[in-house]
């Protein structure tokens, strides 16, 4: 019989609950732990170039599937390296466990090599934070890390100093994890309010979140009875854009006019699940009704007049009764129909020969300077040729724009992307991670060419794996979001220029397949050929710098500002 040291009861523990990588970067305090993962079938240990993508790929993991992800970081850099990584599962209520490993028992608090105080440094982004000082303490203390994580969909990050891996346990008795999920909706005193508020309303629009995905009957039936436009937050468009009569996009930044006007028409908001923190894009001056499983939600966006803490789909299920029928659907028809013409307008963009077909030379040159392929065209194609079931991953910034516009979630594709902590770097890991949970699935990164850069070296964790990972670049050679920021607020581009390689050449160099498009006419055959190519594969398409994604609402002070800094952009040392 195996031993029973920590690092085995902490392996057979994960392996019971359904973990299948750990994910992280070799290191001498974590020897026992990956000496345990090697001996131990249907438990894998992926190496990692980086920390930080070792934690994008666990929470990945985590979000696709619903188990726990895993991840790991030896002492002190290693575990500072894995921070970010965990704001982004933390910011995405992704259940994730990081272990980290520790300076030896007897040099702890001497301020020893690499020594860092984990409990400290893990204490704003962990639910959950605990070094084992003696094997005593397991498999209690997995056991609290995990439900920790599971239950309040955060971080727990368990320490295990070098030298205490390897000691046996005096107990010898399995891990119990006993997980369970409450199921709570609100009183009927606060549904009957709720119920009285949204009949009321002439007008009502809903604010739908991912927080909703699993109520999705519920929710179009809602739509149904009250007649409302369904405003969609990011998150979840990968639960509702697909067949929904009621849907008209999103709105803030990245959002439509049509999603903005529903909002502002609407007599009540009903938010579902969402806590879409930009409160310059709600309705002002509106009824408010709030459902939230966080209680601690309620309200915190904008002020709410009934709040129902409950699991969206019971609480629904029990105020669906109380609600009665619209007397007619104008509000509904009128924001579909703006939507419609939004999205017809956004097709004409997405046509490779756009530019081609503008009225005016030097409108067209402006547009695009270099005949660089529009990036709305290659998101537009990357939705045509990618497969019902893919996975899609999205750097933060432009890739993530386009991909809210033209990337459709259709049949049962996921979407996943930090969109909450906005992270730079989180695709290219995120899909490392999707892959390896889903061979079977088609995964698909949207990426940046300042977020690839970033973590460029576990391009080869995904190389080394064979992982067939399609990656696809918006290379514009700018950190576009933050360009668009700048001109916004009437500043010219300063310090966004980056000055890239070919990243297709790099990609062939270290064992993926490179594809380099560089002409709109080559654009499709260029998707196609990624997509049918079996194995990685790197897309590197160069795009428009000089597109702008309009917002939902443009403010007369942000045309002004970008018009401004066009002008310091343009004329002779930038005095405007």
């Amino acid at each position: 019989m195996a031993s029973r040291t920590v690092a085995h009861v902490i392996v057979e523990g994960l392996k019971s609950l359904g973990v299948q990588h750990v994910f992280g970067v070799v290191g001498d305090a974590l020897n026992p732990l990956t000496e345990a993962i090697r001996t131990t079938d249907g438990l894998d240990w992926v190496g990692c170039r980086h920390e930080e993508a070792a934690a994008f790929a666990a929470g990945a993991q985590s979000q696709l599937s619903g188990v726990l992800g895993v991840c790991a970081g030896t002492v002190g850099p290693g575990s500072v390296h894995i921070l970010n990584g965990l704001y982004d599962a933390a910011k995405s209520r992704a259940p994730v466990l990081a272990i980290c490993g520790q300076v030896p028992l007897a040099e702890m608090g001497g301020d020893y090599f690499q020594e860092v105080d984990n409990d400290l440094l893990f204490r704003d982004v962990a639910v959950y934070r605990a070094t084992v000082t003696s094997p005593e303490q397991m498999p209690r203390m997995l056991e609290s890390a995990v439900r920790a994580a599971v239950g309040q969909g955060g971080v727990a990050v368990l320490t295990v100093p070098a030298d205490l891996g390897d000691m046996e346990l005096s107990e010898d008795r399995p891990v119990r994890f006993a997980l369970g999920h409450a199921v709570t909706r609100p009183d009927d005193a606060a549904l009957a309010e709720a119920a009285e508020l949204l009949n009321s309303a002439s007008r009502v629009t809903l604010l739908v979140g991912r927080g909703a995905r699993d109520a999705r009957t519920e929710v179009l039936r809602t739509a149904e009875l009250l007649a409302a436009p369904m405003v969609l937050t990011l998150k979840a468009k990968e639960g509702f854009e697909h067949d929904n009569a009621y849907e008209v996009g999103q709105t803030g930044l990245i959002g439509n006019p049509a999603a903005a006007h529903a909002l502002d028409r609407g007599e009540a908001l009903l938010m579902l699940g969402t806590d879409f923190p930009y409160r310059d894009w709600y309705p002002k001056g509106r009824k408010v009704v709030q459902i939230d499983v966080r209680e601690e939600h309620l309200g915190r966006r904008v002020p709410v007049d009934v709040g129902l803490a409950g699991d969206v789909g019971a609480t629904l299920r029990a105020l669906l009764p109380l609600l009665e029928k619209a007397p007619d659907r104008a509000h509904l028809d009128d924001a579909r129909d703006r939507f419609a013409t939004w999205r017809e307008g956004q097709r004409r963009l997405a046509d490779p020969a756009h530019d081609r077909r503008r009225t005016g030379r030097l409108r067209a040159a402006l547009d695009n300077r270099d005949h660089a392929v529009r990036p709305e065209a290659l998101a537009a194609a990357v939705d045509a040729y990618a497969s019902d079931d893919a996975v899609f991953t999205s750097d933060t910034g432009m890739a993530t724009v386009w991909l809210s516009r033209f990337v459709t979630m259709r049949g049962s594709r996921r979407l996943i992307g930090s969109y909450n902590l906005g992270s730079m770097a989180n695709a290219m890991p995120q899909a490392l991670g999707a892959q390896l949970r889903a061979p079977g699935r088609q995964v698909v990164a949207l990426c940046g060419d300042g977020g690839l850069s970033m973590l460029l070296g576990d391009l080869m964790t995904i190389a080394a794996h064979r992982l067939p990972v399609k990656i696809v670049l918006f290379d514009n050679r700018r950190l576009g979001m933050v360009e668009l920021e700048q001109e916004q607020a009437g500043l010219p581009e300063f310090g966004t220029v980056l000055d890239n390689p070919d990243f297709a050449a790099v990609a062939t160099a270290l064992g993926l397949t490179g594809i380099r498009v560089t002409d709109p006419d080559d654009l499709h055959d260029g998707v196609r050929k990624a997509f049918e190519t079996p194995g990685p594969v790197l897309l590197d398409v160069m795009t428009n710098p000089d597109e702008v994604a309009v917002p939902a609402k443009p403010t007369v002070g942000q045309a002004w500002g970008f018009a401004v800094a066009k002008a310091k952009e343009i004329l002779p040392g930038g005095a405007g």
